[in-house]
């Protein structure tokens, strides 16, 4: 009796071990069925893209506490083209918007928003999440861009600062890419060259903000006579979207860039934060915040910001 008791014991025993060892067998079968699923689901281009139309107004009439009449209006492109192939990634964004602003009294229409920005990282599967990769980033301004004061008779003037690819910025290296999904992307490049390139017409002669001959790093870090400056630096970039709430969305994207050539301890940074808050399909409250940091262009932070009611179209 206690040998058949014995017996049942190890049987039970044995059989309780295969379970769970089949169990644990099927669950790493359905995980690695899963991941291959999804490696290769939704190979080939995915595009997404939005188009918004930003207003602000105002208007005073017999307005005792004061103001001035104001129209302003802000069209944002917010693209992305993405590739897939089994272990291979290739994400691109296209990001572009400019801005005026019309005063009833004044002698100029002023920007409130001027820029273009494209971003591509080629990837591939190197263990998990993790990928080797390959990115371009390139940014300038669409229009003219001016310095504003007052005449010794205390008329508005304005003097000439900025213009297309003056300045405009390319940067690109190697690295390796850490992707959960298209919310969270992380880069890191080790090795990344950038150039800045310039009209020399900026940087010959005189300053016309100084009234003196132009000095070496002056303008956005390039020499004088000169329309190009070299770097070679480390590069980390971060973007993250989530849903705050219901229709509420925010879309944060960080870049950083230390040069090792000259004061690698001052960091170039840029931050940018779009809030999404939509009422219908079309209709939306749009704020965007943008804050950057780059010595070489302005000594302490440059910061953007805008907020209005947008009309937007998905394609």
């Amino acid at each position: 009796m206690r040998n058949l008791a014995l017996s049942i014991f190890l049987l039970a025993s044995f059989t309780f071990v295969q379970a769970q060892n089949s169990e644990k067998e099927l669950i790493k079968n359905t995980e690695n069925a899963v991941k291959k699923i999804k490696d290769t689901i939704g190979n080939g281009w995915r595009t997404k893209g939005n188009f918004s139309f930003l207003l602000n107004q105002s208007s005073f009439n017999n307005w005792i506490a004061g103001g001035e009449d104001s129209f302003s209006g802000t069209l944002g492109i917010n693209y992305d083209f993405n590739y897939k192939k089994d272990d291979i990634t290739w994400d691109n964004k296209v990001l572009a918007s400019y801005g005026i602003l019309q005063t009833k009294n004044a002698d100029f229409e002023k920007k409130t928003d001027d820029r273009f920005e494209f971003n591509s990282v080629l990837g591939k599967r190197a263990f998990g999440e993790w990928y080797y990769s390959f990115f371009v980033n390139f940014r300038t301004q669409f229009t003219t861009g001016y310095v504003y004061g007052q005449d010794e008779n205390g008329k508005e003037i304005r003097t000439e600062n900025t213009s297309f690819l003056s300045p405009g910025y390319l940067t690109f290296g190697p690295g390796i890419y850490w992707t959960k999904d298209d919310n969270l992307k992380i880069n890191f490049a080790p090795l990344t060259s950038k150039f800045t390139f310039v009209d020399s017409a900026y940087t010959t002669g005189i300053d016309s903000g100084t009234g003196l001959p132009y000095v070496d790093g002056d303008y956005f870090g390039v020499d004088a006579n000169k329309s190009t400056r070299y770097e070679l630096g480390f590069y980390a970039s971060a973007y993250y979207k989530l849903t705050i709430m219901t229709n509420v969305t925010a879309e944060n994207t960080l870049n950083m860039y230390s040069n090792y050539l000259e004061k690698p301890k001052n960091v170039d940074i840029d931050y940018s934060l779009n809030i999404v808050m939509k009422v219908n399909k079309y209709l939306s409250t749009n704020f965007s915040f943008q804050a950057i940091y780059d010595d070489n262009a302005f000594q302490g932070f440059q910061t953007r910001q805008v907020l209005g009611v947008g009309i937007n179209f998905g394609f």
